[in-house]
């Protein structure tokens, strides 16, 4: 249950005083959204961050590393522009504590900064396997040189130097960041293998058949796929830098940069410091308040509502990051009441690369003769049977895989089939029946299909209101509008309506609306 902070507990004679801690994607959208209040000097806002960098698009960090980015494009605030707005940052300062009982945040370099509410955004870490030379201590990771992460613009740097040279770099974790990664490195010119545990990239997110398509893609494409490889510890050089990774069954992967990809943690010792609730994350109620406590919030990978781990999504802390901002503006400048803060619908991972595109969600794991697909009766009140539909390509990259109860999607597997992901995806959001002829969404992808061309049982393109950017909530209409008013690239949509600035899964869309509507234009 939510409930406002008792007003004693508010201050008189002066603005309210938020302090944000961490700066990250979430904290700068929360920021964003108390600027007005902050500008007009109705609240007093300061957001601290331990990066030099005010806040940027830590997806775009794989794209920075190989050069297909700049820190310039992937900003998403401005640190000059947001004091001139009457926000302090402090940029390069760490938090160390955070004194409840007084409501302060003491920061490394000794300062202390009062709050009447404190929002906690502290976002995530790298995890670090525990393997013979890595210290895998989150507060205090050792890394030897030549083995990195991939969560900040010092890791971007390292696998720039790798890529530059042409060298050869080790993946280990076969995860989205993981294989986007090796994909963008393998393409700019360096010799990359892909180690993991499963039997397949993926392993918890696709079915075994899918796996394989995938993993035979990777390899077409170059990268060294080394899979049910577990690894023990890391040989070194004379001069300590990182030579190879050593496996389990005693072989070695020889490489110059070991890059982790093994998942990320919440970065919660902030906050256990300060005697908070924490399970994987800060454990927060409905209203993303600490439990057990007044006037400190936290919002992002960090936050946990409920029995759910935070997801590591942007969208969903983007989301958290706009309903606090509108809580705040209520509760402290008697703006309207938001809406409850709406329950996560089911998420869809997304990979995309040059020439790769996948896209997969909820139950994928039966096949199709199973017998309880095939034959399991419905019981009263049980759920409605599996039913399975599967394509496959391999030759080609190519699969897809539907798993449905009563013709809704319940999973899927899209792989090198794009607009069938893109339209697999909607019905899988949306909870639309499928067409009875699922061989329809094939046809999607076949020489038969054009963009804006309908097929029997397929709607004939997703309508102005339908989501296009799903991380910042953007229609396809507001898209289509702003490529209309002047926006002829990506960054300049983005700009004008925060499409493209999450996960980058609708880039691709993006463009395709821009070069539809200038083809249109030229003709």
């Amino acid at each position: 249950m939510t409930s406002p902070l008792p007003q004693s507990a508010e201050p008189t004679g002066r603005p309210p005083r938020i302090v944000v801690v961490g700066f990250g994607p979430v904290a700068a959208r929360f920021v964003d959204e108390m600027l007005p209040a902050a500008a007009t000097g109705a609240v007093k806002v300061t957001v601290v961050g331990d990066e030099e960098h005010a806040a940027y698009n830590r997806v775009l960090v794989a794209d920075l590393g190989v050069g297909r980015t700049h820190l310039g494009l992937m900003g998403l605030a401005d640190a000059d522009q947001l004091a001139a707005e009457n926000v302090r940052v402090l940029v390069g300062t760490r938090a160390v504590r955070l004194d409840r009982s007084r409501r302060l945040v003491h920061l490394a370099s000794g300062e202390t900064i009062p709050y009447d509410r404190v929002v906690l955004a502290t976002g995530a870490r790298a995890v670090v396997p525990n393997l013979t030379g890595l210290n895998p201590d989150p507060l205090h990771p050792v890394l030897p040189p030549g083995v990195t992460a991939l969560r900040d613009t010092h890791d971007a740097a390292r696998l720039a130097a790798a890529v530059e040279a042409r060298g050869r770099i080790v993946v280990l974790g076969g995860g989205v960041l993981g294989l986007e990664a090796a994909l963008a490195a393998s393409e700019e010119g360096a010799t990359v293998t892909v180690v993991h545990h499963g039997d397949r990239p993926l392993g918890r997110s696709i079915d075994g058949l899918g796996g394989a398509t995938l993993a035979a893609v990777l390899r077409r494409r170059g990268i060294r796929v080394a899979g049910n490889a577990r690894s023990t510890g890391l040989e070194t050089g004379p001069d300590g830098s990182f030579r190879a990774l050593l496996l389990e069954d005693g072989s070695a992967v020889d490489g110059d940069l070991l890059l982790l990809a093994c998942g990320a943690r919440p970065r919660t010792e902030l906050a256990e410091g300060a005697g908070l609730a924490v399970g994987p994350g800060v454990l927060v109620d409905a209203g993303l308040g600490a439990l057990h406590t007044e006037h400190v919030f936290a919002i992002g990978d960090c936050a946990q509502p409920g029995e759910t781990a935070p997801s590591g999504l942007i969208g969903p802390g983007w989301r958290q990051a706009e309903w606090l901002a509108a809580r705040f503006r209520h509760e402290l400048l008697g703006a309207p009441a938001p809406a409850p803060l709406a329950a996560e619908g089911p998420s869809v991972i997304l990979l995309k690369a040059r020439g790769v595109n996948l896209a997969t969600a909820g139950d994928v794991m039966a096949d199709p003769l199973d017998a309880f697909a095939l034959d399991h009766a419905v019981g009263e009140g049980g759920p409605a049977p599996l039913s399975v539909s599967v394509w496959s390509d391999p030759e080609h990259g190519a699969y897809v895989k539907m798993a449905t109860r009563s013709g809704v999607l319940a999973g899927f597997v899209a792989l090198g089939m794009p607009r069938a992901a893109a339209e697999l995806t909607l019905l899988y959001e949306s909870g639309a029946e499928l067409p009875a002829d699922r061989s329809v969404i094939l046809r999607l992808d076949g020489p038969e299909a054009t963009v804006g061309a309908g097929l029997p049982g397929i709607a004939a393109a997703a309508g102005p209101e339908s989501t296009l950017c799903r991380c910042a909530g953007v229609s396809r209409g507001t898209v289509e509008q702003a490529v209309a008013g002047g926006c002829a690239t990506t960054e300049e949509v983005s700009g004008a309506t925060r499409a493209g600035t999450g996960c980058g899964g609708c880039r691709d869309d993006v463009r395709e609306l821009i070069e539809r509507h200038f083809a249109a234009v030229a003709a």
